[in-house]
């Protein structure tokens, strides 16, 4: 029984050290001016800011590109029309609903390839 009651406080000492220690409590901020840096700190706003901002610049971009040199060309080749706005159905003017959904799919595809290049590279 000496052996048994052996391996039993080993393992007792084994258990309390592996059980982890709790936390301290978190100090709560005294203002409000120190609470709302804690919450900057915490969520990481100032990263999501510089990437909403570096996102609305490279839509500004691919946009760009879309309609002043891909939409056009392809008005080239749609005989009668000098742009793609100036398609017209009956009373309904069409073509600039068509440019839109021309430039949707081209920023859907630039986005996805940007996505797909920044995970081979392992950016998250």
């Amino acid at each position: 029984m000496a052996k048994e009651d052996e391996m039993l406080e080993e393992l007792k000492k084994i258990r309390e050290l592996l059980t982890p220690a709790p936390a301290p409590p978190k100090e709560k901020p005294k203002n409000l001016a120190r609470e709302f840096l804690e919450f900057i700190k915490q969520y990481k706003i100032l990263g999501l800011a510089a990437a909403f901002i570096i996102g609305l610049a490279v839509n500004a971009l691919i946009l760009s590109l879309a309609q002043d040199i891909i939409t056009p060309i392809i008005g080239i080749f749609i005989p009668g029309f000098e742009t793609i706005a100036d398609i017209k159905f009956g009373p309904f003017g069409v073509g600039n609903f068509i440019a839109a959904a021309i430039n949707f799919v081209i920023v859907a595809l630039i986005i996805f390839f940007i996505v797909k290049l920044a995970t081979r590279v392992g950016l998250e």
